[in-house]
């Protein structure tokens, strides 16, 4: 059943392909809206920061997103530091959730901010070449329900697409390597250097300020690091940036 659910959904995305001139990766995830019963898809490549005792924050550039909501929970998880993506690319296997709102103990800062932008449901699905972990492919339902074995079973085709996109995409450049996205959260880690400069700090710690800045005043992100970038926004050893 898996061998025919394989070539007919390579037949669907080659006559995609001949429809649309747009990457591998957005293929397969505009594919996912029409195949999975779900409202939204997002790609992402993962790359870690740094090593040590065992803790490494992965850095992140969004490939391709469907909709306005999943580029949102994309970015959430990137600002909370927490939430299926981060866990999917963590276990190498993936992160299945039915009904987010009965999530809330694991995912304490995503789950509520995920719910209020839209998503019910949540579905990750990590992309790799053979044991080399490239990022995820993530999906959202706007109400809660598991995917069915027939869904799952294209979730992972579709994966595999996907994996295989962002191999193509990086031409050449190493999977740990994100400046060839052209993605805001490549402007994360440029402003993660300025503060880690500005408070004597690690890396890590240089995030989760930026993180911290940005749930609190509940701004984007990437228009936190735009700020610090452009040194209109400065942190300090107080509790504030300033």
């Amino acid at each position: 059943m898996a061998e025919n659910r394989r070539q007919r959904m390579l037949a669907l995305l080659a006559t995609d392909r001949a429809a649309r001139a747009t990457s591998s990766v957005g293929l397969a995830c505009a594919r996912c809206v029409l195949e999975l019963s779900i409202a939204g898809a997002g790609a992402t490549v993962l790359a870690h920061l740094g090593k040590g005792n065992g803790d490494r924050h992965p850095s992140r550039g969004l490939v391709y997103a469907t909709n306005e909501i999943s580029a949102g929970l994309e970015d959430l998880q990137l600002t909370v530091g927490e939430g299926p993506c981060l866990d999917t690319f963590a276990l190498g296997g993936p992160v299945l959730i039915a009904d987010l709102a009965a999530e809330g103990g694991r995912w304490p800062a995503f789950t509520p901010a995920a719910r209020a932008l839209g998503a019910a449901a949540v579905f990750s699905f990590p992309l790799h070449i053979g044991v080399v972990r490239l990022g995820s492919l993530d999906l959202y339902r706007d109400t809660p329900g598991p995917l069915t074995r027939t869904e799952l079973t294209d979730a992972l085709i579709l994966t595999d697409v996907a994996a295989q996109g962002v191999v193509e995409d990086l031409d050449g450049h190493a999977t740990a390597d994100v400046s060839w996205l052209s993605d805001p959260h490549v402007e994360v880690h440029q402003a993660a250097g300025m503060v880690q400069a500005q408070l004597d700090v690690s890396t890590d710690v240089a995030l989760m300020r930026l993180r911290g800045y940005a749930f609190t005043h509940d701004v984007p992100l990437a228009e936190v690091a735009r700020q610090v970038v452009s040194r209109s926004l400065r942190f300090t050893e107080d509790k504030d940036a300033e």
